[in-house]
């Protein structure tokens, strides 16, 4: 089975984290995945980022990938994470979410950065809702790996709780990982935040990590 990764890094839509990029590839490499990262449009609206990121995904499948995986952060996240509830077709699919501190909802708690970029000057409570997350999941959902922290004060915890709650209603297996301490784009974490540890795990879990043989 041949398993790829996309990583999404955050910026509000504007740019690219750069903690988020390689150094998260390359720790999905350290476990086996291979991973690469996605410099999705930013600066334009919606749905430029959408439809890189959709093509991008039908090349992996119809270059061998069996299961994709998108990592993405912050802004990011909602990227990973609309290309993966709202696909264009099956050559779209994705099969496993894992979001750090994401931008979940354009109506709740909304991330005005992100809005402004994705919405522009066609800013309606319609479009708003068509662009939250937590409204677009379904009992399609793929499984998902969701992370933050209470103390972020750019994309308020309560994201990732609107999409824990729908992925719970849709009946989806997904975890939440919730750290006291850490702030907004935390990146791999560190101590404050040790989620690449409960994530592997996770991967584990989920069939998404190669399979040694057990020696004899």
């Amino acid at each position: 089975m041949t398993i790829r990764a996309l990583v999404l890094p955050g910026g509000s839509y504007r740019n690219h984290a750069p903690h988020e990029a390689e150094p998260v590839a390359a720790w999905l490499a350290g476990l086996g995945i291979e991973a690469d990262i996605l410099r999705y449009p930013v600066g334009m609206p919606h749905p430029a980022a959408h439809e890189a990121i959709g093509a991008r995904i039908a090349e992996l499948r119809h270059t061998g990938a069996d299961r994709v995986l998108l990592v993405g952060f912050s802004a990011g996240g909602h990227a990973a994470g609309l290309a993966a509830l709202r696909p264009a077709d099956a050559s779209r699919r994705v099969d496993g979410l894992v979001l750090g501190y994401p931008v979940v909802s354009l109506e709740t708690h909304s991330h005005q950065g992100s809005r402004e970029v994705l919405l522009g000057d066609d800013d309606t409570p319609e479009r708003r809702a068509a662009l939250s997350l937590e409204r677009l999941v379904t009992t399609e959902a793929p499984v998902s790996f969701l992370f933050h922290s209470f103390d972020d004060q750019k994309v308020p915890v309560e994201h990732s709780l609107l999409l824990s709650s729908a992925l719970q209603r849709a009946g989806t297996p997904h975890e939440l990982h919730l750290y006291p301490l850490g702030g907004h784009g935390c990146g791999l974490g560190g101590d404050l935040v040790p989620w690449t540890g409960a994530c592997a795990a996770w991967l584990s879990r989920e069939g998404w990590l190669p399979q040694h043989p057990s020696p004899a």
